[in-house]
């Protein structure tokens, strides 16, 4: 008994850290958004992580070829969702909207995964669970709108916010089509995959953004932000994720993202000089609300 409480604890621990973690990732690159652009933040992100990942994913990758090459053409769109879309969209968003705002939206992610599962893997979807995806909707819309429906009927809504949310639907998705992948197959030998094909994906968008003339001055600063990005939120955070799912299961550990508003919004604050408003705390108030109705109500 006192091991498993132990093993809980030290779970429990991991699983902060790893909320912290990825809530870092959005408060940096919101402060460097005018010094990094966010095609060399995503790509320079991806590559250190991969060159730190090799060792440790690729024998599993190579030693399991047979299992996941059935699956190449799924693992090759799982890597333009999730890596290539999702962190670039994040950091594009990034460049006009606030940290505070991002990290919120991000709660929404569970109720988005309910939606389109029930619209494109006709995943049941129960009236008490509708109505979670409506009031959590409308958590999202209080933020987009900053509190304020004019906005919405004048359809003035901040661009960064709309395309952070674009960023959670590809999660969202990238999450429903990796239930389908083999359980056996190892997890840092898929990232290793993933982050590979994902970077392949960034690199014409990368060369654009240079060509444009966005380049990243060497500094003290954009080496900080890159050895960060890289490692803690890319890897460090993963590997904790993993094996708090391990300990406590998926439920218990998945419910650790809901700190993410918490910590974004701290942080934010001690470093950006961002207020949390009123229309913040409605918006996740709903968004959350919405999301304990969901699992409440049996949905996963």
């Amino acid at each position: 008994m006192t091991d498993t409480r132990s093993s809980h604890t030290s779970a429990y621990l991991l699983l902060t850290l790893t909320a912290l973690f990825w809530s870092g990732n959005f408060v940096l690159a919101r402060a460097m958004h005018a010094s990094i652009p966010p095609m060399a933040l995503s790509f320079g992100r991806w590559l250190i992580a991969l060159i730190l990942l090799l060792p440790f994913g690729l024998p599993s990758l190579l030693a399991q070829r047979a299992l996941w090459r059935p699956y190449w053409k799924r693992l090759i769109v799982l890597a333009l969702l999730g890596v290539t879309a999702f962190n670039s969209l994040v950091y594009i968003g990034l460049q006009s909207t606030g940290a505070t705002n991002a990290v919120l939206l991000n709660s929404f992610i569970p109720i988005l995964i309910a939606a389109l599962g029930a619209l494109l893997f006709r995943m049941p979807l129960k009236p008490v669970q509708l109505l979670a995806v409506m009031i959590s909707f409308c958590g999202v819309l209080t933020i987009v709108s900053h509190g304020d429906p004019a906005r919405l009927l004048a359809l003035d809504i901040n661009r960064g916010d709309a395309i952070v949310f674009c960023a959670m639907v590809a999660w969202a998705v990238y999450t429903l089509l990796l239930r389908a992948l083999p359980a056996e197959l190892d997890r840092l030998g898929l990232l290793t995959l993933q982050i590979a094909i994902g970077l392949l994906g960034i690199l014409p968008l990368f060369l654009l953004e240079r060509a444009a003339g966005r380049t990243v001055p060497f500094t003290a600063a954009s080496a900080a932000t890159f050895a960060y990005m890289g490692s803690l939120p890319s890897l460090v955070a993963y590997y904790f994720y993993n094996l708090g799912v391990a300990r406590v299961g998926a439920a218990r550990a998945g419910s650790f993202i809901h700190l993410m508003p918490a910590f974004g919004a701290i942080l934010s604050m001690l470093f950006l000089g961002e207020a949390v408003q009123g229309f913040h705390l409605a918006g996740i108030a709903a968004i959350l609300a919405g999301v304990a109705l969901s699992t409440r109500s049996g949905g996963r």
